[in-house]
């Protein structure tokens, strides 16, 4: 079975990374002690070099078991042993992709030494053909020194990869910018002073630098360990990033604290520090601001080439089913290029939606016919709406401009998969804008189940005990962890038997156990009661879109259809 997800766990993580369902972890980022004498709460950080290594031997045994096929290993060590267990990763299987240098300010200060200021952060996958790394997330890429420094036009608008330069300010950088396989990273250590410090742990890695492994080594809604969870910090980033997460800690104490924090935490919260530590730190004297170009004067002429070019390409299909066709998408990117149109695919595309929004694209003579029933989407639309929690939480960005985005649009498509596999991308997307335009509709329907919304819920059942064939019919469905009164999700569908048959066999459900499940059977309209509920309960998984900036007034006439029940 496994232990359980979104937890903490006590105990020394040797055993426990025993007890870790096998390939079941998509990221793992350990952080041991370095073996330089430091006293934690119940360990003192010193053993014999050879026993050391044996230690880190075991405990990485249990990583290489834990990962999926496809899963990546990020190891943090300090200079005395970053070259031997490098070699004892290789020799049990792992591929190092990359040897990343984290440099710090506040460095520890040695007084017959040079002032240590990084940390070596071992970069290790199983299958060298096959795993995550997210280069085009915008939150992992950088500003490059063309752009941040010397105001040169030819500077990529979407930055670059971090760098490797050795430097002593990172504002002055080589002028020729960043380029893709560097790998020095530069990021402030969380000093004594800092107020996102959280005081019970000695050593603690700032938030921004754990995301940025977060973000490119795993998607939302993937399960990220780390077997010493210190501070917690690996688990509050992962949990504000939308990703599942478990953690084992020695310490009773830290173990107890770490609770505390996550407990405090909610998906989508924003992240401790500056997100940006280069653009942040002090202008060189010689670099100056970069002035943009007015573009006004050429704004028409280039809408007007793009609007010709969405009409010799799109197919008769509209600008939503472009956004949701990926290979047309695709097509309809190529032709604007071969025009000698500017901008990546995701400018392209938010200009044509703009444009359309704004009414001023000229009316199709033909329509590709895509339509899609409320009933065909039924056995996927869940898993949108997920994907859209996920997603747009995760790059703080609305529906519109996560699907305009092509990298953004294939993590949507990878969440959506997970929780309803079997269904095309275009399903995927197409059922998100529909629950979207469905959103309204809903909050309106919602008032006529405010009361029975308010009312006490019908008695949860465990899910081992939860036969789907015992309901049928329409209706409303809450999931929750174990005796929890907020929900994950409330859903709804035309078919409870099927829809709960697969959230009880789905491995992207069934990673979040232990599950209770509530049923409320309702025939006429389940969204409008679905909506009334995640307005009253506030699941975490459930889309924003069906609560309303005004939420519905509870205290209603009765119905009919109420008094009735």
């Amino acid at each position: 079975m496994g232990l359980a997800v979104n937890d903490v766990y006590q105990g020394d993580c040797v055993e426990k990374l025993k007890s870790v369902k096998p390939g079941s972890v998509d990221l793992v980022f350990a952080d041991p002690p370095f073996n330089i004498g430091y006293k934690y709460d119940t360990y003192h950080d010193s053993r014999p070099a050879e026993e050391f290594v044996g230690w880190c031997r075991e405990w990485m045994t249990g990583v290489e078991r834990a990962l999926k096929p496809d899963g990546t290993f990020w190891l943090a060590i300090g200079d005395e042993f970053a070259a031997e267990l490098k070699v004892a990763a290789q020799e049990l299987g792992f591929k190092c992709r990359s040897w990343v240098i984290w440099y710090y300010t506040f460095g520890v200060n040695c007084t017959r030494a040079f002032s240590r200021s990084h940390t070596h952060l071992l970069h290790f996958v199983k299958d060298p053909k096959q795993f995550t790394f997210n280069a085009e997330h915008p939150q992992v890429r950088v500003p490059s020194a063309r752009e941040l420094v010397y105001a040169d036009d030819r500077a990529n608008p979407k930055g670059r990869l971090p760098d490797n330069t050795w430097v002593l300010r990172p504002q002055d950088g080589p002028s020729d910018g960043f380029s893709p396989d560097h790998d020095t990273w530069y990021f402030s250590r969380v000093a004594g002073t800092f107020k996102e410090r959280e005081g019970f742990h000695g050593c603690q890695m700032p938030e921004q630098l754990l995301a940025r492994i977060i973000r490119v080594s795993s998607n939302p809604a993937e399960l990220v360990l780390d077997p010493f969870a210190g501070s917690g910090t690996t688990l509050a980033v992962a949990k504000k990033l939308g990703r599942q997460w478990m953690g084992f800690e020695l310490s009773t104490e830290y173990a107890t604290r770490i609770k505390s924090r996550l407990k405090a935490i909610e998906p989508g919260d924003e992240l401790d520090g500056p997100a940006d530590p280069v653009a942040s730190s002090p202008k060189t004297s010689k670099g100056r601001r970069l002035k943009r170009k007015k573009t006004d004067d050429k704004k028409e002429e280039y809408e007007k080439a793009l609007i010709d070019v969405f009409q010799d390409s799109h197919e008769g299909a509209s600008v939503d089913q472009l956004l949701c066709d990926a290979q047309l998408n695709a097509s309809f990117v190529k032709a604007c290029k071969s025009s000698g149109l500017g901008g990546d695919a995701a400018a392209l595309n938010r200009t044509l939606m703009n444009i359309r929004k704004q009414g001023r694209l000229p009316r199709l003579k033909e329509r590709a016919k895509r339509s899609v029933t409320f009933r065909q989407m039924d056995s996927y639309s869940f898993a949108s709406e997920i994907a859209m929690e996920y997603v747009c939480r995760e790059f703080d960005r609305t529906l519109d401009e996560v699907l305009c985005d092509p990298f953004r649009a294939q993590q949507f498509d990878l969440v959506a998969e997970k929780f309803s596999p079997g269904f095309t991308s275009f399903q995927y997307r197409w059922a998100a804008f529909a629950i979207r335009k469905r959103a309204k509709q809903a909050s309106r329907a919602a008032v006529e189940f405010a009361e029975l919304a308010q009312s006490p819920l019908p008695r949860s059942i465990s899910a081992k005990d939860f036969d789907p064939a015992d309901v049928d019919g329409a209706g409303v469905y809450l999931i929750a962890k174990g005796n929890q009164r907020r929900p994950i999700y409330i859903g709804e569908t035309l078919d409870l038997s099927a829809r709960l048959a697969t959230v009880l066999n789905t491995e992207a459900w069934t990673s979040l156990a232990p599950f209770s499940i509530r049923v409320i059977p309702e025939s006429k309209h389940p969204y409008g009661l679905q909506s009334a509920l995640v307005q009253r309960l506030k699941p975490t998984l459930n889309s924003r879109e069906l609560v309303p900036k005004q939420k519905a007034e509870v205290t209603v006439p009765r119905t009919k259809r109420a008094a009735a029940r």
